[in-house]
């Protein structure tokens, strides 16, 4: 064999390993380093303990996520709801604390992080899944009111959307989540429970 001949097949086998490297990287870098830098972790506000108040009321979740007389939901609670039981400091808990100096006592809303804000574009329907389909509420959230902390909240640098609100991701595995209600799980459902996945203009007006 010519020695032309060995130095192509030699440059043909270059060209395939820095080809198959490039792409490894490529798809390294969009799988996982992308979706890391894509979303900013940040912290509520107030490190809210679900548990705590959730053996105090007699509602369970209804007591603050209430229905107004119209079927409308109240969705996170405003400081109306909040000032009857902590006008003052009740414990020693420095979260209470902040949470009565810097916003109780100063009648200021909590700016808290919504895990579940939809685009202007995008309607859900509380009352139809928990009062008409008879749904409990830990059936999209989990067992929510079992958790003593607020969970991490990731906000896309591009959309300011929740990664909560979106379905799989790019590897096709479940976004981190204690358990929040995602696209896919509505499709998912719906096709269990109809046997259709249903119109987009169900949800998307």
């Amino acid at each position: 064999m010519s020695s032309d001949v060995q130095n192509k097949k030699d440059d043909k086998k270059v060209l395939v390993l820095f080809f198959s490297l490039g792409l490894i990287a490529a798809l390294f870098v969009g799988w996982v380093i992308f979706p890391k830098l894509l979303y900013k972790t940040q912290k509520q506000p107030i490190d809210f303990n679900h548990s705590l108040h959730l053996d105090l009321v007699d509602d369970s979740c209804n007591s603050c996520h209430f229905f107004r007389d119209d079927g409308t939901f109240s969705g996170i609670p405003k400081m109306a709801q909040c000032i009857d039981c902590h006008e003052e400091v009740q414990g020693e808990n420095p979260e209470e604390e902040k949470f009565v100096s810097q916003y109780v006592q100063e009648s200021k809303e909590v700016p808290w992080l919504s895990y579940s804000r939809q685009p202007d574009c995008v309607f859900f329907s509380h009352v139809a899944h928990t009062q008409k389909a008879g749904m409990e509420c830990k059936t999209c959230h989990g067992n929510i009111g079992t958790s003593e902390h607020s969970k991490e909240y990731k906000e896309n640098r591009i959309t300011g959307y929740s990664i909560d609100i979106w379905g799989r991701n790019i590897l096709g595995m479940a976004g981190e989540t204690w358990k929040s209600a995602k696209m896919d799980d509505c499709a998912k459902c719906h096709k269990k429970e109809t046997g259709s996945q249903g119109s987009c203009f169900q949800c998307h007006k």
